[in-house]
């Protein structure tokens, strides 16, 4: 096993200071989710070496996972679980720069949903199929100081657009409104059931829900339908998590501009991730509302990707500059650490942040 050089050690209550809009001695990190193929160039082995037994793959996984972050600075490690939720998928070859041979993509056009009679055969989950397993072995491997943001890898809008389809969601919402509603209240349902349980977990000290609500002009559907039917779940989840004193952290790419003050106000969201500079950058965002929610990311992953790493250090100075000094911020990329970003720029980021000491 490769001993990586500890950049700095976690401190979750720098994380959490952060989430609750003060000022760290130091700038935590935030992110959705890295790629695994990131976390394998980092450590340079894989994630779980050849040989390891089937019984033992899980804890291999997200003990190397853990010791990686943890030495890169990190406070946190997010961690899903896994509610058996069946969607379609598309293959596509992958051609990243850490390519891992083929990646899934979701289709716009179909689903597995579209009829009454398709809802009631799906094989809907009951709560206690939720299968909590990744977090109980990356806990077993926490270090002092660290704990794990959970997730449920999807929110009630992605779900809804996944087993239904984007378009067909779309013509549905009109079609046929009681079927979407729900469609919308049985997902709900079951990430309610497992924000509650993880929630209630010791070594948890975060809940962050990616549901992608927006496109680069606007809200993949009408804000009304948001608020209608989206909205009052991100509530439940919010008030779920801040019942064990758990923040909340929505990702959520696009532009949301139009229904940020109900996230912030209704829903109590305490921070808001993924940023991208074609739509709003993250210093802007900060400005509009890092008085009243923290504010995470916000490395455009396009400029994470494909800038020279004197450029993009120059940059991320740049969004520190403008975005630390008050407190409420953490530092990240403005989506997720993708398998096309090349590891130096990610490395580079991430010391740009500990090597940030404006004030």
């Amino acid at each position: 096993m490769k001993a990586l050089k500890i950049r700095r050690e976690p401190d979750f209550d720098r994380y959490l200071t952060a989430l609750r809009r003060g000022k760290p001695a130091q700038v935590p990190f935030c992110e959705l989710k890295h790629d695994p193929e990131i976390v394998e160039a980092v450590l340079e082995e894989p994630l779980v070496p050849q040989g390891t037994p089937e019984d033992d793959v899980l804890d291999a996984y997200w003990g190397n996972w853990v010791r990686c972050l943890a030495a890169l600075g990190y406070d946190d490690v997010r961690v899903g679980c896994d509610i058996p939720l069946a969607r379609r998928f598309v293959p596509a070859n992958d051609t990243a720069v850490y390519s891992r041979g083929q990646r899934s993509w979701q289709p716009e056009t179909e689903g597995l949903i579209s009829t009454w009679e398709d809802l009631e055969r799906y094989p809907w989950p009951q709560p206690e199929q939720i299968d909590f397993r990744a977090l109980e072995a990356a806990a077993h491997h926490l270090p002092d100081g660290m704990k794990i943001s959970a997730s449920t890898h999807g929110g009630v809008l992605e779900w809804s657009m996944w087993l239904m389809g984007y378009v067909p969601f779309s013509y549905a919402l009109y079609d046929a409104p009681d079927l979407v509603a729900e469609l919308i209240r049985r997902i709900g349902q079951i990430l309610l059931a497992a924000v509650e349980a993880m929630a209630s977990f010791e070594y948890v000290g975060a809940i962050i829900i990616g549901d992608d609500m927006g496109h680069r002009h606007g809200t993949l559907v009408a804000p009304g339908i948001i608020r209608k039917h989206v909205m009052p779940w991100h509530k439940r989840m919010a008030d779920a998590a801040h019942r064990y004193g758990k923040p909340y952290i929505l990702h959520s790419c696009g532009n949301l501009t139009e229904i940020m003050d109900e996230l912030i106000d209704y829903c109590a969201i305490d921070a808001k991730h993924s940023f991208e500079d074609a739509i709003m950058p993250v210093t802007e965002a900060k400005r509009r509302w890092g008085d009243r929610i923290a504010i995470c990311g916000g490395v455009d992953v396009d400029k994470l990707a494909r800038w020279p790493e004197d450029r993009l250090r120059e940059y991320v100075r740049g969004i520190l500059d403008e975005c630390a000094p008050a407190g409420g911020y953490l530092l990240g990329s403005g989506n997720s650490v993708t398998n096309y970003v090349p590891v130096e720029n990610f490395l580079a980021m991430l010391d740009e942040g500990l090597n940030f000491s404006g004030g």
